[in-house]
This record gives C-alpha cells, structure tokens and sequence, in this order.
C-alpha cells in the first residue's frame, strides 16, 4: 500500500472526499515529522511508536573502491510496532 491508496482507503471508510482524507493523511504524517524532529516520542497506542535513535560515528567501506571511510553520526527514526499490530501481523 503506497500513501495514494492510504488516501482512497480514508476517503471511503471515512465517507470524504479524497482532497480531504489527502489533507488529512499529511497532517498526520506532518504531525509524527514535526514531533520526531524536536526528538518527542510519538506513540499510536495499538499501533506503535516513533522515536529518534542516535547512531554512534562508524568507520566503513566504500565497497567499489575499498577506500575506508567515516562516517558521521546522526539521527535516524526507529519504529516499534504495538502489540496489537504484532498479532494482526502473525
């Protein structure tokens, strides 16, 4: 499912149009965003949670060239599924 039929699937179970089911995925997606970006958690209780990692510098390799490398460290997002996810999943 790609975020176009996320859209049409609110839109229909919603009864709405798909501009407006469109406004409202991207808020959802803009709220999870903002909040990750101030480094907040952000839990959907049943779904799961969103949360910043940080990850360490590492030294790695350019595998066409062999050439070793640093790389930085940053910040990546980390998705924890819920429990009910987990059973719908199984």
């Amino acid at each position: 499912m790609n975020k176009a039929d996320l859209v049409e699937k609110v839109a229909r179970d919603a009864n709405i149009t798909k501009k407006a089911a469109a406004r409202a995925v991207d808020s959802v997606f803009d709220g999870i965003s903002y909040s990750l970006q101030k480094g907040k958690r952000v839990t959907l209780v049943g779904f799961g949670s969103f949360e910043v990692r940080r990850r360490a510098p590492r030294r790695a390799r350019n595998p066409r060239t062999g050439t070793i490398i640093n790389v930085p460290a940053k910040r990546v997002p980390k998705f924890r599924p819920g429990s009910e996810l987990r059973k719908k999943v199984r």
